[in-house]
């Protein structure tokens, strides 16, 4: 058996890693391990207190996969439901779609009787307040929110606000393996914007017969180079988990323009093995590990790989020009 997940399911692993030795499966542990984590106030990217919007509104996005059916549940653009995670189980379980987004989605919530909540917290509205005074031109101001977004998406790219998710992966008892993410989003997204969190291929993937994925950072990146089902497709082609992450790092690299920033990949395979890398990290990127040897889960460094030489997230977003020398 094996739980990992990154930084910010600090609180959520010791539920789900309690679990797990009470003989539960992979994707209810991993499912009460999210909803931990989506109600901690000490959390800002994911669930209640996450960061909002362009126009100040908290967007959710979750999915859950189960590795041994290869049926998944995802949301994505929730608003005012408190564990979007739980739905996504329950679109799995209860649905004949692999997907819901927006009005569909909180539909869906309400329909199950999802809990409800206020997901905008004090600190996020005062964050959002001072971005709006400091950098919303007076003419858009006067019109809001009916104004064009399109300016103040690309300034955003901030290093200061989050941009993260909670991933987990599990391998059970039974050798089953399951995936689970949740994220409000990059703060100050444009309305809408869906990051690799609810897309099954990029932002998390699981097989049972081989392993499993979960990425965090700029899903941006993910999306493009379908990281996820790349890493588990490399081990279903032969690759050790240690291999399948440093290809599906070399096919980050042929990302040109758009946001190149800060990745980390989480990945296990069906024998208990896992690795973690940072691309373009920074020395303080950890994830969480449980196995059951250890009596808690233990915090480790992430491996860091660079590969581009400045920041982007630091400068405004830079479109790519296709040529034919691209």
């Amino acid at each position: 058996m094996i739980i990992v997940c990154n930084n910010e399911g600090k609180s959520g692993i010791p539920v789900a890693a309690g679990m797990l030795e009470r003989d539960a499966l992979a994707l209810d542990a991993i499912e009460a391990g999210v909803r931990v984590v989506e109600d901690d106030p000490e959390v800002r990217t994911v669930g209640t207190g996450g960061w909002p919007n362009l126009l100040g509104e908290v967007e959710l996005d979750a999915s859950v996969m189960c590795g041994s059916t290869l049926r998944t549940g995802a949301i994505g653009g929730l608003k005012g439901y408190t564990h979007p995670v739980s739905i996504a189980r329950q679109l799995l379980e209860r649905l004949p779609h692999e997907f819901l987004v927006g009005d569909g989605a909180a539909r869906f919530a309400h329909e199950i009787g999802a809990e409800t909540g206020q997901l905008l917290r004090p600190h996020s509205s005062a964050a959002w307040q001072r971005w709006f005074d400091g950098e919303v031109k007076a003419e858009h101001r006067a019109t809001w929110p009916d104004a064009p977004l399109i300016e103040y998406c690309h300034n955003a790219v901030d290093p200061e606000i989050g941009k993260d998710t909670t991933v987990f992966l599990c391998l059970d008892r039974h050798q089953h393996i399951a995936s689970a993410t949740s994220t409000s989003g990059w703060g100050w997204k444009y309305p809408g914007r869906l990051g690799d969190s609810p897309v099954i291929g990029a932002g998390s993937y699981a097989d049972s017969r081989y392993g499993a994925c979960a990425c965090t950072g700029a899903g941006e990146m993910t999306i493009r180079a379908g990281t996820a089902r790349a890493v588990v497709l490399y081990m279903k082609m032969g690759m050790s988990v240690r291999q399948a992450v440093d290809e599906a790092v070399n096919d980050m690299r042929a990302l040109k323009g758009g946001l190149i920033s800060r990745v980390t990949i989480h990945a296990i395979d069906n024998k208990g093995n896992h690795r973690t890398v940072a691309v373009n990290g920074l020395p303080d990127n950890h994830y969480w590990l449980w196995l059951p040897t250890m009596k808690a889960p233990e915090a480790r460094p992430a491996e860091i790989i660079q590969i581009s030489e400045e920041h982007p997230q630091n400068k405004p977003f830079a479109m790519a020009v296709y040529t034919k020398e691209s």
